[in-house]
């Protein structure tokens, strides 16, 4: 008998595909064969001529899965457009072969199988394929991953569990995400009492580390697809904490730079520049400036540029306003990438340390 998983969210950006990252590489030490699926994806790229989900990209990438498995790590992909055809041609038994085929080829590879969902359990019930509806296809049992708190945590984990148990989908357990440290004693101990009494399984509590929630100048180029002036090497993995934008004297600027700072700013202002140019070079440890968007499309003078390029500080283009770039930012949502190292070790360590894997793997041969 198999073993499989199936992971999904009680709502968007709970940090599904960060545990799922983290417990794949957990049962991976137990089943070194363990394959990898996102049976419905949204955000997709094009790889070898194949739409593939973002995540299964990442996935392979991060674990050296083999490349050639790809299309079946996401067999189904619902690109911008694709609902609104389904509505006026609706065909479910097209995807569930796409899905059940892709999940029979793949299960000759493997042992066992981490499934992960796309959002809360109704996602995709528009084109007749819900998060449960496919758990249930694949007899998966399934883990909801829930943001950190006790009475919406609770609420929102039984009005999700309601939608996968009224498909008789069994809920193996549910792991909450993001708590905040100072407050991580008491949510751990009342929201274990709470859900024991609802029948719930608490398979992990885990902290909010805030590395996961800073994006990397990586993040900040796919959102803002500048003009890269330059971008020395490793630069793409620098985090950003905050941002600063350049409508201030110099001398003024010296009390707002701190650790992994963004500086939006037009490339005329050279006395701000050359500000937080000197603020990296002379601060020693980690750098103060993550990087430098110049805004309104205005190029900095060439002999700025070549004394930025001795601080290693990556150097941006954008022809909008700072407001806007600031706006664009403070809204992106914040996933991780093959290339953050880092983010990945911190969700390695974070189900290491705080769920039972072992719990869940003995149960996922109940599948």
């Amino acid at each position: 008998m198999k073993k499989k998983i199936f992971i999904a969210a009680t709502r968007q950006n709970d940090g599904k595909t960060t545990v799922s990252l983290g417990l794949f590489d957990a049962l991976r030490k137990r089943d070194p064969s363990i394959q990898y699926m996102k049976p419905v994806g949204q955000q997709t790229l094009e790889v070898n001529g194949s739409r593939i989900d973002k995540d299964a990209v990442l996935f392979q990438q991060t674990f050296g899965l083999n490349d050639e498995l790809l299309p079946l790590m996401s067999p189904v992909a619902s690109p911008k457009g694709f609902t609104e055809t389904y509505i006026s041609q609706p065909d479910p038994t097209h995807i569930d072969q796409k899905i059940q085929l892709a999940n029979d080829k793949l299960g000759q590879t493997c042992a066992t199988i981490l499934y992960e969902g796309t959002g809360h359990a109704g996602v995709g019930s528009v084109f007749d394929h819900s998060n449960a509806h496919v758990a249930k296809r694949l007899n998966a049992p399934v883990i909801l991953v829930s943001i950190g708190g006790i009475g919406k945590s609770i609420d929102e984990i039984m009005l999700n569990a309601a939608v996968f148990k009224a498909l008789d989908v069994p809920i193996m357990g549910v792991i909450i995400n993001k708590v905040l440290p100072q407050k991580y004693d008491k949510i751990n101990r009342i929201v274990r009492d709470g859900l024991k009494r609802l029948d719930i399984d608490v398979l992990g509590v885990l902290p909010l580390n805030d590395q996961l929630t800073h994006p990397t100048i990586s993040a900040i180029v796919d959102e803002l697809k500048p003009n890269i002036l330059y971008m020395p090497p490793n630069g793409k993995n620098n985090i950003i904490e905050k941002f600063l934008i350049g409508d201030m004297m110099p001398h003024n600027a010296l009390d707002h730079f701190s650790e992994n700072t963004l500086m939006i700013v037009p490339g005329n202002r050279e006395g701000l520049v050359l500000t937080a140019l000197c603020e990296n070079l002379l601060t020693k440890g980690p750098h103060l400036v993550s990087g430098i968007v110049f805004t309104n499309g205005i190029r900095p003078h060439q002999k700025i540029l070549d004394l930025l390029y001795t601080s290693q500080i990556p150097l941006f283009m954008v022809e909008e306003d700072a407001f806007l770039i600031a706006t664009k930012i403070n809204h992106m949502i914040v996933k991780i990438r093959s290339e953050d190292k880092n983010k990945i070790d911190i969700a390695r360590s974070l189900i290491d340390t705080y769920v039972d894997v072992d719990a869940i793997y003995n149960r996922m041969g109940d599948a």
